[in-house]
């Protein structure tokens, strides 16, 4: 997650509360998506961005996940993201976000 993006977020977290943001994702890699979480909920693992040691615990999921996939009109998924879902690893994906949600987020969809 770039710098600039870090720096959105935090804002974001700091004048809503964290507990009315959601963060979402829509990365092709499990590893990269995982970053992007931890780097929401736990704070910056490469201590280089504005989260850097900022553990905000957000609510995070990849666009993929059932939890988000059902809050959006099915044909709208089915134009915008269902392509993606051919050509990328959803279980792997689902499964690292999902790993760094559950061990950082204090909020849930």
């Amino acid at each position: 997650m770039d710098l600039e993006n870090q720096q959105r977020i935090k804002d974001l977290a700091e004048k809503e509360g964290a507990e009315n943001l959601v963060v979402i994702l829509g990365g092709a890699e499990a590893e990269a998506s995982g970053l992007a979480c931890e780097t929401v909920t736990n704070g910056d693992p490469t201590f280089a961005g504005p989260l850097a040691g900022v553990q905000l615990g957000l609510a995070c999921y990849h666009v993929v996940e059932a939890e988000v996939k059902k809050e959006i009109d099915s044909e709208v998924y089915e134009e915008q993201i269902s392509m993606m879902e051919m050509v990328i690893d959803v279980d792997a994906i689902t499964e690292e976000v999902k790993k760094y949600r559950d061990m950082y987020s204090e909020y849930k969809l």
